[in-house]
């Protein structure tokens, strides 16, 4: 999924979403809730409606934002007391409060509250940390049913969201309890909070060992080609990141050959194509040298160049997973990848 935090992929339209081959984004429910509310997005006929999406969107609950902001906020088995990073105004959100934004934001996929944690946590704190996002997920389920019958194909759906920081006896207690609660699908959270790959990777295998594989599996905030290609081997079917845009942004593209520092003085007289194996607009119509001057030169169609390759880049990349899943020769295309991308 591109994110979309506040309803835009940074420099690019939906329609080039779309061209590039996506059909469900990302936004986040709390930085909408508080930048433009949800009044005016209620009154679009919803976040689709509001930012031109004719596509699926999954709303994060932000839980990640409002836990990152130690200093601007309280926690209790209640919910979450905050200050809002923009003016300061207090805000208080409860676990239902959370999904009440998201139905009327209309989004498809509704994420609950949680409480992540940043990598190191002791066990204490780890422990604690869990029993609050069981305690609210069963409040989300619970609250979910008020307004939607689950065998009702057209509800939203709601996913549950697996904690337990590094500790596997932790997240086998959030695993089962979550089935036990019942979600539609079911995500990964509490990684890449700045613990060693290797750990990320041995908890996301660990997590799809122990899960009904019959749900969706969805790790959030994960996603170098070589995380999603680890990811897919593990058994995980969603991924987001920030990657790919923020990348482009700074002057780096993302091709079949590894990653091409753009800003680089070796690309100033470049006439070639960013990627010969890549068939986007960028390059086919647009040589290396060019791409280089303009984001070198802070211009900001340089920025949207190269964020639209880059989205191209991995929405190709996980067309080229899914043939390699139907015809059985993942590890081969994650060998392949990995000349360039293992470093990641």
């Amino acid at each position: 999924m591109p994110v979309a935090t506040q309803g835009s992929v940074k420099t690019l339209t939906s329609s080039d979403l779309r061209e590039a081959g996506y059909g469900l984004i990302l936004s986040n429910a709390y930085h909408l809730y508080l930048r433009p509310g949800v009044e005016i997005i209620e009154k679009a006929g919803g976040l689709g409606e509001f930012i031109s999406w004719d596509g699926l969107i999954l709303t994060d609950s932000g839980g990640y934002q409002v836990f990152s902001m130690a200093d601007l906020r309280k926690v209790s088995d209640d919910g979450v007391e905050f200050s809002s990073h923009i003016d300061g105004s207090r805000h208080f959100l409860t676990p239902e409060a959370v999904l009440d934004i998201q139905f009327k934001l209309k989004s498809n996929i509704i994420m609950p509250l949680d409480q992540p944690l940043a990598y190191p946590a002791s066990k204490i704190d780890a422990e604690r940390a869990l029993d609050r996002t069981l305690l609210w997920a069963k409040r989300s389920k619970e609250h979910f049913l008020k307004y939607y019958d689950f065998e009702n194909k057209n509800r939203p759906l709601l996913f549950g969201i697996i904690q337990g920081a590094t500790y596997k006896d932790l997240r086998k207690r959030s695993i089962e309890e979550l089935l036990g609660i019942g979600f539609d699908g079911y995500a990964v959270g509490g990684v890449s909070v700045g613990e060693p790959k290797s750990l990320t990777y041995e908890i996301i295998n660990y997590v799809a060992l122990n899960l009904d594989r019959d749900k969706p599996l969805y790790v959030m905030g994960m996603g170098t080609p070589y995380d999603i290609l680890k990811g897919v081997e593990a058994g995980v079917d969603m991924f987001d990141c920030i990657i790919p845009t923020r990348h482009g942004r700074t002057g780096t593209a993302f091709t079949w050959r590894g990653k091409k520092v753009v800003r680089n003085a070796r690309y100033k007289d470049d006439m070639l194509s960013l990627d010969s194996e890549c068939d986007c607009f960028v390059c086919r119509n647009y040589n290396t040298a060019y791409i280089r001057h303009l984001i070198n030169s802070s211009e900001i169609s340089g920025l949207r160049l190269l964020s639209f390759h880059n989205i191209y880049f991995y929405s190709k990349l996980m067309e080229k997973i899914r043939v390699a899943l139907r015809e059985g020769n993942l590890g081969e295309l994650i060998s392949k990848m990995s000349v360039f991308y293992k470093e990641e």
